[in-house]
């Protein structure tokens, strides 16, 4: 059942990228827009730096390590789970219905909806600047740290998916999207591109226990360069830590079932 769910979104994917790759321009347009719009940002991260030197002693290679690792996540996330953040579109136009009435869970139908390829903009700046990063802090590229840094990228995904498929759910009594939920998903992108330790103690829980960035790039961050971690955690659970992320999500998704039982159709 695995295998044949792998194979069906295999081709959804391929018709989504056959579809975008028609206006191959306009792809190209996008995608380098994108590249362009995140590498000023990152070139603002620079400037302050150039200013203060350092910030909590945190310096610049360093702080691209945490912002390398949430940038390859988030485009990944917004890449492929883009049907839950167009979500509210499907329930006012009706086919949302449609879709309960398939076989396939709706779950797998909203994700295969589309896999927004020029999202390669954005995630190959964050790769660029995780790569620098790791040449600039000497990071040896052993097996354990190559399998850390993708584990906690691949959390991170988890965890921008699992707000996606929230904002996703939220739809079923609201209709439309709710921009509370767009300020965690993309100030989570800003405010995880700095360490934990800059924050007041009340936002360091929200960002280790409510929705868990920190699991996926400070603490990792930590064991991937051989530091103490001043707040206390140990080796075993900064390599642990970006299970988090798959938690995060296995939680999102029981939620989403909570709310497709107390769906309505709009009428529509």
């Amino acid at each position: 059942m695995i295998g044949d769910s792998l194979q069906l979104y295999s081709r959804y994917v391929g018709v989504s990228i056959r579809s975008q790759m028609q206006y191959r321009v306009s792809f190209l347009l996008y995608s380098f827009g994108h590249f362009i719009v995140t590498a000023a940002e990152f070139l603002g991260l620079v400037a302050l730096f150039q200013r203060f030197g350092q910030i909590r002693g945190w310096t610049l290679p360093q702080m691209a390590l945490f912002y390398g690792i949430i940038s390859v996540a988030f485009a990944t996330a917004e890449a492929v789970f883009r049907g839950f953040d167009i979500f509210g579109r499907l329930i006012k136009a009706g086919d949302f219905d449609r879709m309960l009435l398939r076989p396939r869970s709706a779950p797998f139908q909203v994700l295969s909806q589309e896999l927004q390829l020029f999202r390669v903009g954005r995630f190959m700046q964050g790769l660029f600047v995780l790569l620098w990063a790791a040449a600039s802090l000497n990071l040896e590229w052993t097996i354990s740290n190559v399998t850390l840094l993708v584990f906690a990228i691949a959390g991170g995904a988890c965890i921008f998916g699992g707000l996606f498929v929230f904002q996703a759910t939220l739809c079923f009594w609201t209709t439309e999207s709710i921009e509370l939920v767009n300020c965690a998903t993309y100030g989570g992108v800003e405010a995880g591109q700095f360490p934990l330790t800059i924050y007041r103690p009340w936002f360091r829980l929200i960002f280790t226990f409510v929705i868990p960035l920190a699991t996926i790039n400070y603490f990792p961050a930590h064991a991937l360069l051989g530091l103490n971690d001043i707040l206390g955690s140990t080796r075993w659970m900064q390599w642990l830590s970006p299970l988090a992320g798959v938690v995060f999500l296995w939680i999102c998704i029981r939620f989403w079932d909570v709310g497709v039982k107390r769906y309505t159709s709009t009428g529509s």
